[in-house]
């Protein structure tokens, strides 16, 4: 097997997982022989190249390049968050830096290229990849787990761990002052980690985009009887998770702080005894706000998110030493089995969704999760 020379770039948001990518990568590459470029900052490195601002030699890293006091190689990868290689790159292009970009590929003199980003940054890098003719093996990663084409991607399982823990933990304040916990979680497009989270949570209301697009007033109506409910009948406190993408009145205004005002108005103006209280009960309400943000992408792995991305990296380099020439492929995971398709399906998915300002891979009204969801009472804006 000839000899080759691997970029690997981490581009669009951080996420729990990245590091273990690039742990897999430099171990199987390395037993190969091969040498493994770190482009940092996403597709700016190629820029800093093709600019002289870095010696594509000084870009080489191999199983030595993380060594750590007490430990020799790189299995401290495995459970860093974040990137050790960086995600900055800009999503809107000037048409020279596209080129200067180019010129930086060209200048490692790379045989192939593996990116590891998520619906949007993928996007771009498929773009620049079939401008530059390069070869490309895509590896899907995001806490929204939007991607089409692939059952789960590297970080979400971390996310669901980091939202359903703040809810276990916001529980015991909330029941202490029988407050309610409005809990905002990240998901511009997608609702899959609120509605996972919110499920292992233990969470009374769910709103997702895909179900909830905008809070009127039929959604704090129902949202306040479903409050109104637990109350009465089972507990003093309970838990709302909202997704970022659920539209209030204004974008500049978080999705929850705008439907915990909604609640407080509401449920004042339709109090049935006329008294500062609740649907009838005769006292006031607290709602606190917690808004969870960037805090979701940057704990540490979990043991699933480093198996997949593990599994991930070593697939990758299986796919590049598969194929001869002139291919873009993406690593995902199907029927529980890591596989590979070709990138050019998933970007058709993509740009197909984008025509209608839709998600090409949103929650499932009628899956199963939104079924159990139901079964256990969750109130999803019905």
């Amino acid at each position: 097997m000839s000899k080759k020379r691997v970029g690997i770039l981490t581009s669009g948001g951080d996420c729990p997982g990245l590091n273990a990518i690039l742990y897999a990568v430099l171990k199987y590459a390395g037993s190969l022989n091969w040498t493994v470029y770190g482009i940092a900052n996403g597709t700016d490195g190629f820029i800093d190249v093709a600019l002289g601002r870095i010696d594509p030699e000084d870009m080489r890293i191999d199983e030595h390049s993380f060594d750590i006091p007490g430990q020799k190689g790189m299995g401290v990868l495995l459970f860093l968050s974040g990137s050790v290689l960086g995600c900055r790159g800009k999503k809107q292009r000037e048409p020279q830096e596209d080129e200067l970009i180019c010129q930086g590929y060209q200048k490692i003199q790379l045989d192939v290229l593996i990116a590891i980003g998520g619906d949007g940054s993928l996007e771009i890098i498929s773009e620049l990849a079939q401008k530059g003719n390069w070869n490309l093996v895509a590896i899907p990663k995001t806490i929204d787990n939007d991607v089409p084409g692939t059952e789960r991607v590297v970080g979400f399982d971390t996310a669901v761990e980091v939202v359903s823990d703040a809810l276990y933990n916001l529980t015991f304040t909330a029941a202490s002052h029988d407050r309610i916990m409005l809990v905002q979680v990240m998901g511009r497009d997608a609702g899959h980690l609120a509605l996972s989270a919110g499920i292992a949570g233990g969470a009374d209301v769910i709103l997702l985009p895909e179900l909830v697009p905008v809070i009127n007033e039929r959604i704090v109506s129902e949202t306040c009887l479903k409050i109104a409910h637990i109350r009465q009948h089972k507990r003093k406190f309970a838990l709302i998770v909202v997704a970022e993408g659920v539209q209030g009145e204004s974008q500049d205004e978080p999705s929850a702080e705008y439907l915990k005002r909604q609640l407080q108005q509401y449920s004042h103006l339709h109090n049935s005894t006329g008294a500062t209280g609740f649907y009838g009960l005769g006292e006031k309400i607290e709602i606190r706000v917690t808004i969870l943000g960037h805090l979701t992408r940057s704990n540490r792995p979990t043991a699933s998110d480093r198996l997949l991305a593990t599994a991930f990296g070593i697939k990758a380099i299986e796919v590049i030493a598969r194929e001869k020439d002139n291919f873009q492929r993406m690593v995902i995971l199907q029927e529980g089995q890591i596989r590979d398709r070709p990138l050019a399906e998933v970007m058709s998915e993509l740009k197909a969704a984008k025509s209608h300002s839709a998600c090409a891979s949103p929650v499932d009204p009628d899956g199963f999760i939104v079924q159990v969801a139901r079964a256990l009472g969750i109130y999803l804006g019905n």
